[in-house]
């Protein structure tokens, strides 16, 4: 296999477990949440969440990163890599979780919290051709097909102007549908999310100096070693493959069955073995390696890949 270039910048869910915590770097995520919700966002304290573990394999992981804004307001964002069905009811519990654990008892319910959801999913999630989804609560009239707005009481007593700035948003980043040069500012985050690359002439706030600090080179030399057993971590998902090849040949073979051809089952098996095959390059060029080292990794043409 050719010998390959070392990555430049780290991955940025790493980079949220180790540097994203420093006051210094809020800036970064300051820019990135700014171009996301369309809105400048200045960040108070990033508060301790049960995701603060070493070990992505850790299944007790439920929120990569929480955020206080500067109007009191929390921000969970979340970096997923691996197919969850029930991801929508875990982003639901995750939102739940934060309102209750800042309702401070004997409290009115006007003081709960807002929160915001931010999710970048590296797996197919749900049908739709958008890269970039955004949900809120909104309440309408089943007769009259109104908006029901908050009235001016409503409004000083809660500090929101519509209803759906009290209960929580969540946008859903689904890094695998975006497949197109970076047109916006946004988009030029959302380039990085998904390339481990951002370019001279990207101008989204706080991107350059994510450049600056995400670098491998910039990294003390404790750093790079952490960083380094990450990339081994990465490695080990290789011994997935052959899991996924079992898996293939087993829906195949339902596949067959059910059709009832000899045909119809040698075609399932193939598809499923090469999908298998396919969903495990994904995971490993999503965690950070590169498309040739993952394709080689996991048996197929790199050109799958690439599109």
């Amino acid at each position: 296999m050719t010998p390959l270039s070392p990555r430049k910048l780290i991955t940025f869910d790493w980079a949220m477990k180790r540097l994203l915590r420093s006051k210094a770097n809020f800036e970064i995520l300051e820019g990135f949440l700014s171009e996301l919700l369309g809105e400048d966002i200045f960040i108070l304290e990033i508060l301790e969440s049960e995701s603060n573990k070493e070990s992505r394999r850790d299944k007790s992981n439920r929120v990569d990163l929480k955020v206080k804004n500067s109007k009191s307001e929390f921000i969970i964002i979340e970096v997923q890599f691996d197919r969850e069905l029930d991801y929508l009811q875990r982003m639901l519990y995750g939102t739940s979780r934060v309102i209750t654990e800042h309702q401070k008892e004997g409290k009115a319910y006007a003081t709960l919290v807002k929160v915001i959801s931010v999710n970048i999913l590296y797996f197919d999630f749900g049908h739709g051709s958008d890269y970039i989804y955004h949900g809120t609560t909104t309440f309408m009239g089943i007769h009259d097909h109104d908006k029901l707005e908050l009235d001016v009481r409503q409004q000083k007593q809660y500090g929101k102007i519509q209803i759906n700035n009290i209960y929580p948003e969540y946008y859903l980043i689904r890094i695998n549908n975006f497949n197109r040069i970076a047109t916006t500012s946004l988009d030029e985050w959302i380039y990085f999310l998904k390339n481990e690359e951002i370019k001279d002439e990207f101008k989204a706030k706080g991107i350059q100096k994510a450049k600056k600090s995400f670098s491998l080179m910039s990294l003390s030399e404790k750093e790079q070693l952490a960083y380094a057993r990450y990339q081994d971590d990465l490695r080990y998902q290789a011994s997935l493959v052959e899991s996924n090849y079992g898996l293939g040949r087993l829906e195949g073979k339902e596949e067959g069955r059910i059709e009832g051809k000899e045909e119809g089952r040698i075609e399932g098996k193939v598809e499923g073995i090469e999908q298998g095959k396919l969903e495990v390059a994904e995971r490993l060029v999503a965690k950070g390696m590169s498309a040739e080292e993952a394709a080689a990794i996991a048996g197929i043409d790199v050109q799958l890949l690439r599109h």
